[in-house]
């Protein structure tokens, strides 16, 4: 998910927190909350961009 009203910030969906949505940092962090109206999926390209971030992440931590 992109967080249009904090920078267009990524995140996974954790959950719901009253109104707003809980986001956490794609590769960890502490989540946020974000307001549903400012949420959109991501675009292919930038699912493919997160995905590889992700596997390199895990990479260079030595998980798979």
């Amino acid at each position: 998910m992109a967080d249009g009203k904090n920078g267009g910030r990524l995140g996974e969906f954790r959950g719901l927190s009253g109104p707003y949505w809980s986001l956490r940092p794609v590769g960890g962090g502490a989540e946020w909350e974000a307001d549903p109206e400012w949420v959109r999926a991501l675009t292919p390209a930038e699912r493919l961009t997160t995905e590889n971030a992700l596997r390199n992440l895990r990479s260079s931590r030595g998980g798979l």
